[in-house]
């Protein structure tokens, strides 16, 4: 079996054609004097009294004189912040911001944090970010080794904190944090909670699908479920550095069995379970799992979901290419499905309540090694391939719990939930790490958050007195399409911060959000950040400074972002170009598995000396950086980064698809849908029932969040002369901007482009 020890095997080279969704709207230009954020915050503010959430009347400071202030590039955010205006209540509602498009019209749209949350908030002024945010840039050693110093180690890093080389024109592309210290994550986020006296705490809230179902572990009732697991697994022949696979919805058990396999130096491999056998059966070959980890089904709102079945497909399918899996360790969730329907392998397959209670629940802690594999964690690739992004054991620790508690602002009292599933990166960092690093109670739900009703965020929310609410834009926009009713119906008085992730939050959808459900008096954690960087890159820290709606705000402690142009020049001021990050950071994935030269190729080599995010960004004259999705052909829905040639690849496995082309247009509820433009074989005709064939499809080899909103028949795509498609064309047409077509005199055949806005409607 494969162990995952060896992290930087190389198999892989590719050339990276960095292909943006737009260009930039203006000519990039520095401003010609930088000036004072309070000169243009005090301008803007309210100059009359308004009503905070609680009634309580105050007034915006006054205006102050504009003065110039000279600047040191990467830190101009930083001089630019001054003493700022206080105050919160209502803001206006305006038209929602396109992302991409002008965002000029926002700049001076402030939210401000009430004096009560500053005064109680971990990061209360900008003077107090300004001293941590500079020390961690100039001094990241230091400021690094300061709060890692707050964890468990066994044994304690070499003097050299750190060791980067992100510089392909200088050797191999390598990141090290806190080398030669061990640690265990697992220890960490339990056995120091159960030891500090807090077992009796609640750790996990958890709620079923249905309402009235539900459960709770105490931290230490949690680490007795961890420990059998993890003697169960050792028991079974898995240790550090073997693989497992773990393919289960949002059951306490999936959390259980990230923290078991961290306990004992495995490296997990949590699969999204809406992943179909196809895609699970990709990452089962790649990672060659000693074990799979699954249940028998799942009930999501009024559906039952097969996953054993699933799983079963998969298996097979691996086997066929030579890949065996030993044993399929199943958890009976009877509330879906009884274990007497469920279909069943003798010696390969295992009832998990039939084996794992039987075992001690006192586990010995494999101590690991800082840079030892933490988790692989599957991410959609522009070349069809899944990406197998590592994550190592130190540094995301140390990251993961710092940026949980100061973008949070997290108190001990807190109740905090974050919707998202542990299949993606946020369930890894903000709901399983995160959280228990910092000995915080969460709320694990496993249904649909729109079922019975578009009411059940809310009535979940005044059950477990949530006061930390971490969601994504889609479910914002699509609540927020349901009405204000099924939020005002209501309490919610606990709740004290809100967030969002996934994807950049429309201006309208931050105000409902704010207005509506935070009844204008919670902060907004507005989260940049990507599954490759482990943690939090760009957002607020909510007592610290005002916030503008649909902007991440400033960068994180010890993140050095800038903005590029094509040729990789850096932009300073107010501009628009390629995020990039100029220095390395504790949580930053460490390869792609077996492909250290695709990782290099993908986020190094676009602009040499630099990661290359691929996202888009802006940045306005106050600083503040405004995120406009991605530039290269990965689509972004409801926060699943979807590659379009996985979407295509799929189209085409139908036998009457003879070719096809996949864009992201803009979406109401999911921020992007996918759009696919599909040549048919010669003779076969455009139908319906071909239509949901094709859909179908995309469902089975994917999984339904990729399946396609739109298919658009294309007797032909816009093709150069050399064979590239132009999807510039296409992106153009799905969005019906057909004035902005832009020269298609280059194309081998510029008829089509005519047929196919012919067939807009089709």
């Amino acid at each position: 079996m494969a162990q995952i020890s060896q992290i930087n095997n190389c198999s892989y080279s590719s050339v990276l054609v960095v292909s943006p969704s737009r260009r930039p709207t203006a000519p990039f230009k520095a401003p010609p004097s930088p000036l004072l954020c309070l000169a243009r915050w005090s301008h803007s503010a309210p100059r009359c009294g308004y009503s905070l959430g609680g009634g309580m009347e105050t007034r915006a400071a006054a205006s102050s004189p504009r003065r110039s202030l000279v600047t040191s590039g990467h830190l101009r955010h930083v001089e630019s912040m001054a003493q700022l205006p206080s105050g919160a209540g209502k803001i206006s509602h305006l038209n929602a911001v396109i992302l991409g498009e002008a965002l000029a019209s926002e700049e001076n749209d402030l939210v401000f944090p009430s004096p009560e949350f500053s005064a109680q908030a971990l990061v209360s002024s900008p003077e107090q970010y300004q001293q941590m945010y500079r020390r961690s840039i100039e001094e990241p050693a230091d400021f690094w080794s300061d709060i890692a110093s707050q964890f468990f180690w066994k044994e304690k890093w070499h003097p050299e904190v750190y060791a980067e080389n992100i510089d392909v024109r200088k050797g191999t592309v390598k990141i090290e944090w806190f080398k030669g210290a061990t640690t265990n994550i697992c220890y960490n986020a339990l056995d120091r909670n159960v030891e500090a006296g807090n077992g009796g705490k609640i750790a996990i809230y958890w709620e079923g699908n249905e309402p009235g179902q539900d459960g709770q572990l105490t931290y230490a009732e949690l680490l007795d479920k961890v420990c059998q697991l993890s003697n169960y697994l050792k028991h079974v022949g898995v240790g550090k550095g073997d693989a497992v696979v773990i393919y289960l919805p949002m059951l306490m058990e999936l959390p259980i069995a990230m923290l078991a396999c961290a306990r004992i130096g495995a490296v997990h491999s949590v699969v999204f379970a809406g992943f179909s056998a196809e895609s699970l059966a990709q990452r089962i070959l790649d990672c060659k799992p000693k074990v799979v980890i699954t249940c028998n089904a799942v009930r999501r709102g009024p559906k039952t979901i097969h996953l054993k079945e699933i799983v079963d497909s998969a298996l097979t399918d691996c086997a066929k290419d030579g890949v065996s899996v030993g044993l399929c360790l199943t958890y009976e969730n009877q509330s879906a499905m009884e274990r007497e329907a469920t279909k069943w392998q003798e010696g390969r397959d295992v009832w998990w309540q039939d084996v794992v209670p039987k075992f001690s629940t006192k586990c010995l802690v494999e101590w690991v090694d800082a840079e030892d594999p933490l988790f692989l964690l599957y991410t959609s690739g522009s070349t069809g391939k899944p990406k197998g992004v590592l994550h190592t054991t130190g540094g995301y620790m140390v990251y993961t719990a710092t940026t949980f508690k100061y973008a949070f602002d997290y108190k001990p009292s807190d109740i905090y939930w974050c919707t998202a599933d542990c299949g993606w990166i946020t369930g890894h960092s903000y709901v399983t790490y995160g959280p228990l690093l910092n000995g915080a109670t969460i709320v694990v739900f496993e249904g649909a958050p729109s079922y019975p009703d578009s009411g059940r965020c809310w009535d979940i929310v005044d059950k477990y007195k949530v006061s930390i609410f971490y969601t994504a834009p889609t479910l914002v926009r699509s609540l927020m399409r349901d009405g204000d009713e099924y939020v005002t119906r209501y309490s919610r008085k606990s709740l004290r911060v809100l967030g969002s992730v996934g994807e950049p939050i429309n201006p309208s959808a931050w105000r409902w959000f704010f207005n509506v459900v935070g009844d204008s008096r919670c902060p907004i954690s507005d989260t940049w950040w990507q599954t490759e960087t482990g943690g939090f890159m760009i957002a607020p820290l909510p007592g610290a400074w005002p916030q503008k709606p649909g902007s991440a705000t400033f960068p994180f402690f010890g993140v050095l972002p800038v903005i590029v142009d094509e040729k990789g020049n850096e932009i300073e001021g107010e501009c628009s170009g390629y995020l990039c990050i100029k220095k390395s950071w504790p949580g930053a994935f460490r390869t792609l598995y077996g492909d250290h030269e695709r990782f290099e190729t993908t986020y190094f080599k676009p602009f040499p000396g630099y990661y290359f995010t691929g996202d888009g960004c802006s940045r306005d004259q106050d600083g503040y950086y405004w995120l406009t999705g991605r530039v290269d052909d990965v689509i972004n829905v409801s926060g699943h980064r979807i590659g379009t040639a996985e979407v295509e690849s799929a189209l085409v496995s139908h036998p009457q698809c003879a070719e096809a082309a996949v864009v992201g247009v803009e979406h109401e509820v999911k921020g992007q849908g996918i759009y696919a433009f599909v040549t048919l074989v010669e003779g076969v005709p455009y139908s319906e029932e071909l239509r949901k064939n094709l859909i179908l499809a995309v469902r089975n080899q994917i999984g339904a969040f990729a399946a396609p909103d739109k298919i658009h028949w294309a007797p032909g795509l816009p093709k150069t002369r050399s064979g590239k498609i132009m999807r510039r064309i296409l992106r153009k047409i799905a969005s019906r901007q057909l004035d902005e077509l832009g020269d298609t005199s280059t194309l081998a055949d510029p008829s089509v482009v005519d047929q196919l806005i012919a067939l807009s409607d089709r």
